[in-house]
């Protein structure tokens, strides 16, 4: 049994959200990344997708999910799954911004889609797939 404690946790920011590592293949030695998103209100991410399946879960705030191309908005307690290599952006709540905790194989590997926010918004070439650092 392995516990990680609150000190532990690990940090990442981007210019979009701060993910906070609960639980990795460095913290723990877990095949599955367990982080937390804190989304200030506003805040959009690029238009991405992830190679694997990720579980999302409010705590606090919500946000819209354009998802493969459709709109859903998602509040405190709601849980989405969402496919691997489905294109999304999550745009957090304009008044209480986001506050998830999100769930993925640790080897997950992120991807921008073509977007014209990309230069401005993310560090990773468009199609290039890259491991954040939030599941090391």
């Amino acid at each position: 049994m392995t516990v990680i404690r609150h000190a532990e946790s690990r940090r990442t920011e981007t210019p979009n959200a701060v993910m906070t590592t609960l639980a990795s293949p460095t913290q723990g030695g877990s095949g599955q990344a367990v982080w937390r998103v804190d989304m200030r209100p506003g805040q959009a991410g690029p238009l991405h997708a992830i190679d694997t399946e990720q579980v999302w879960t409010v705590l606090d705030g919500g946000a819209t999910v354009e998802l493969d191309g459709e709109k859903l908005t998602i509040g405190p307690g709601d849980t989405l799954v969402i496919p691997a290599d489905v294109p999304r952006r999550l745009t957090s709540d304009p008044a209480a911004g986001l506050a998830a905790i999100v769930v993925a194989l640790a080897g997950m590997r992120a991807y921008v889609i073509d977007d014209t926010r990309v230069s401005a918004d993310c560090a990773i070439p468009d199609g290039d797939k890259v491991l954040p650092a939030w599941v090391l």
